[in-house]
């Protein structure tokens, strides 16, 4: 954990220069704004294709460029694939959102949990990873893991049965 603690430092102090200690720097919110399965391929190689949506939030009074976010989308306790976002640029105070089109191979257990998503049931979602932030000549230093975001995934079936 030592190594860490420097640029960790280094960082709070150039991005909250002589602000009192109760304002140090805040790790960043994300949020799911949207998720939709729009397919699935049950012969041959089974995948299910989903658009993410994801609402990056910077409460800090600088900019920030995120590098990279590594998540895995875990469906009702299962994980099921990965979601990566490379290069998310947040304004000072402010926010972006990002899109993902993601192809994610389907396993026996999650294949369950997305034809039961298909047939419009109900699915607990969570998101859970790292992000790496672009720091300049401080460096690229990674943060978490954690769980970014998570909630309730239900949509109109897209299967009739």
């Amino acid at each position: 954990m030592r190594p860490l603690l420097l640029p960790l430092a280094a960082v709070s102090a150039a991005l909250v220069g002589c602000a009192p200690l109760q304002q140090a720097v805040q790790v960043p919110t994300f949020e799911v704004q949207s998720v939709r399965l729009n397919s699935l391929t049950l012969l041959g190689n089974p995948t299910a294709n989903v658009t993410l949506r994801v609402k990056v939030g910077n409460p800090n009074p600088v900019p920030v460029r995120l590098a990279n976010i590594a998540s895995r989308l875990i469906l009702d306790g299962q994980d099921v694939g990965t979601v990566n976002l490379p290069n998310v640029n947040l304004p000072a105070r402010g926010e972006t959102v990002q899109n993902a089109a993601l192809s994610l191979p389907l396993s026996l257990s999650a294949g369950a949990a997305f034809l039961n998503i298909a047939r419009g049931q109900q699915v607990s979602y969570r998101l859970d990873g790292t992000f790496t932030a672009d720091l300049g000549v401080l460096g690229q230093p990674t943060f978490g893991p954690f769980t970014l975001s998570q909630g309730v995934w239900k949509q109109s079936a897209i299967l009739p049965f």
